[in-house]
């Protein structure tokens, strides 16, 4: 393949994961199926769901007490008192409070600033179950890599858990890195020089963010591929993962 070109693949048949499965040997198993060969330097990109339920990140509503705040929340919001708890306890601050549409900008445990502190009750088992995001995804996805490379006998492989954020400013939503492993996050452009010989003092690409969104093409959101591989991509692995990424407060010119 041209150092210049990508191939994201799309990978079929992972069945519905339910605690504890293997997601590394799943993966696997259908990437033979698709008689397709994992190759080194290849990065799977795997959704934040399939890793959050293979861990046991379900929450059972039933067992949920609702605090005042959660309460008021609902009175204000229509939403489930029980479901704002749970997005209370995944989180350390609240950014904005939007009662009209029910939701709450948090910042998480992990340091992410998403909407409801991505707890999730989509396709997760009924209306009185929710998911959480996985406890430390970086670890998550350092297990993920370490096993794959260990089935595969490969030794350049590389892991970006992804789940989809809004934006600000923007409409509409993308795919982004919650935890990796095997790949440096960024690309630091900052002492190189432009076409015109300038040299760049603040380019720094998130590069694990732009192949989480880039996956996001062939996994979709009602396709049931939760698991994509970019080929292709030159990399290095720094042994830091998506937290690194993660903005100072200090240095976030709009918190």
């Amino acid at each position: 393949m041209d150092k210049h070109n990508i191939e994201i693949i799309g990978i079929n048949g992972i069945p519905e994961i339910k605690p504890g499965d293997d997601i590394a040997e799943l993966i696997i198993r259908s990437v033979s199926n698709q008689k397709c060969v994992i190759q080194e330097n290849d990065t799977f990109v795997i959704a934040q769901k399939i890793v959050s339920k293979s861990e046991g990140q379900f929450v059972h509503l039933s067992g949920v007490k609702p605090s005042s705040f959660a309460k008021i929340f609902s009175q204000k919001s229509g939403r489930d008192p029980r479901l704002i708890e749970v997005v209370l306890k995944d989180s350390r601050k609240i950014i904005k409070i939007d009662y009209d549409r029910g939701i709450l900008i948090t910042e998480t445990h992990h340091g992410f600033i998403c909407a409801n502190s991505g707890v999730d009750s989509s396709n997760v088992g009924g209306d009185e179950v929710v998911l959480r995001l996985p406890k430390n995804p970086d670890l998550s996805a350092n297990k993920l890599v370490s096993k794959i490379q260990r089935l595969t006998g490969l030794s350049k492989l590389s892991v970006i858990i992804s789940d989809t954020f809004g934006r600000p400013w923007r409409e509409g939503h993308v795919n982004y890195s919650i935890g990796s492993a095997g790949i440096q996050p960024t690309v630091d452009y900052r002492g190189n020089k432009d076409t015109f010989d300038r040299v760049m003092k603040v380019t720094e690409i998130a590069i694990i963010d732009e192949m989480a969104s880039a996956a996001e093409l062939v996994m979709g959101k009602t396709l049931q591929i939760p698991v994509a591989i970019i080929r292709g991509f030159q990399y290095q692995d720094n042994k830091l993962g998506t937290y690194s990424i993660l903005r100072n407060e200090k240095t976030d010119m709009f918190r």
